[in-house]
């Protein structure tokens, strides 16, 4: 079984066992920590892809670029 099986088949009862156990495991108080922890990896992640992005665009311009001067010059 795959685990995307496993979770569309998951009732609201199985999430509430999952949640309470979390809960146990790491208490009130531990909780909104890892999910700030969470939420600004998650920030982090986009901000970096974000930025690949933005460097592969300039990189494809200026490489077209000097072609283009590469070109003039022949």
């Amino acid at each position: 079984m795959s685990l995307e099986y496993l979770i569309y088949f998951m009732g609201p009862w199985q999430w509430v066992v999952i949640g309470v156990a979390i809960l146990l495991l790491f208490g009130g108080k531990k909780i909104p920590e890892l999910m700030r922890g969470l939420g600004s990896g998650i920030k982090e992640f986009k901000d970096a892809s974000s930025e690949g992005e933005i460097d592969e665009s300039s990189s494809k311009k200026e490489s077209k670029k000097d072609e283009k001067d590469t070109n003039k010059d022949n």
